[in-house]
């Protein structure tokens, strides 16, 4: 079964391709922009000495985080993990906890860990700082925002655990996974815009300086969004990016109603993509967390838009 959910509809041939720009954030919109003094006290990932945690029962909060502590071999010391962990299967028959950016202090108590490893956006702002006042040592581990940042963050993640050379490896397959990915981009990039949505009450695009804009870069496309970090869709910004593809996390998709959903959004029938119903759908807790998968990820994107500039 393939980990990457992917939907290709195509009604017609690509049309109106642009040409690439360089690569280089944003996984869930409207990030929790009140975490205050309270989850910064938490020492950050790459200030932690080792030798002064315990890392025999681990709480993680953070998918991309839970990808990466399983793949460095130590699932089996995990108690429990928040809402965003998916992957890999064995998370969802332990304690699941909150969304990270809705942690309770009591629910991660309760699994009386030995340290916890948080997304430095997790929130709401006292919580970490009430998990330390127990005793319990937290950690956050930064959120990046480029394909270095994320390598970086397997490294560290695999110092602070006693998993070094496991880190390493890691990496090691992270790059391949991106090198294969190179050799499967489209020959000429399509302008693509990428859609964020959760029901139509929330539909935004993602521009530069997103987790988005790296991976569409990435798998050989050109961003078509001219903006910066996430937006709201509008008709204005939609006419002015006329995308050949859209690219919606498959969540997002079925949040509206399928492909006559989103193209009902504002100015989107009236691009290329849209007159066409030329729509991608991407497992996004597979990319715009930028975990141990995401070489994987841009691999199954940049095929897929290949094989819509081929049609």
């Amino acid at each position: 079964m393939r980990a990457f959910l992917l939907t290709l509809l195509l009604a017609a041939p690509l049309v109106g391709c642009g040409e690439a720009s360089s690569p280089d954030r944003a996984d869930a919109p409207a990030p929790d922009t009140t975490a205050g003094e309270s989850v910064l006290a938490a020492p950050m990932l790459a200030d932690v000495d080792p030798a002064s945690l315990d890392a025999s029962r681990v709480v993680v909060l953070g998918g991309p985080i839970t990808e990466t502590v399983y793949a460095l071999g130590l699932g089996d010391r995990v108690v429990g993990t928040d809402q965003s962990s998916l992957y890999p299967a064995a998370v969802l028959e332990m304690p699941r906890l909150n969304y990270f950016r809705q942690t309770s202090a009591e629910g991660v108590l309760s699994l009386t860990p030995t340290m916890v490893l948080a997304s430095d956006e997790t929130g709401p702002p006292a919580v970490l700082g009430q998990i330390e006042a127990s005793g319990v040592p937290v950690v956050r581990v930064p959120t990046p925002s480029t394909v270095e940042e994320a390598v970086a963050r397997v490294q560290a993640l695999g110092r602070v655990l006693g998993r070094a050379a496991e880190a390493d490896s890691l990496v090691g397959r992270m790059r391949r996974q991106l090198a294969d990915a190179e050799a499967l981009r489209p020959a000429t990039p399509p302008r693509v815009l990428f859609v964020y949505a959760r029901g139509a009450g929330l539909v935004q695009v993602f521009g530069t300086g997103t987790a988005a804009d790296v991976v569409l870069r990435l798998a050989g496309a050109e961003n078509a969004a001219d903006a910066e970090g996430a937006v709201p869709l509008t008709a204005e910004a939609v006419a002015a990016a006329q995308p050949d593809v859209v690219v919606i996390p498959s969540r997002g998709l079925e949040s509206l109603g399928g492909a006559e959903g989103l193209f009902a959004q504002p100015g989107l029938a009236q691009t290329p993509a849209g007159a066409a119903r030329r729509v991608v759908a991407v497992d996004d807790a597979l990319l715009l967390g930028l975990g141990p998968r995401f070489g994987e990820g841009v691999a199954e994107l940049a095929r897929a838009l290949a094989d819509a500039g081929s049609r």
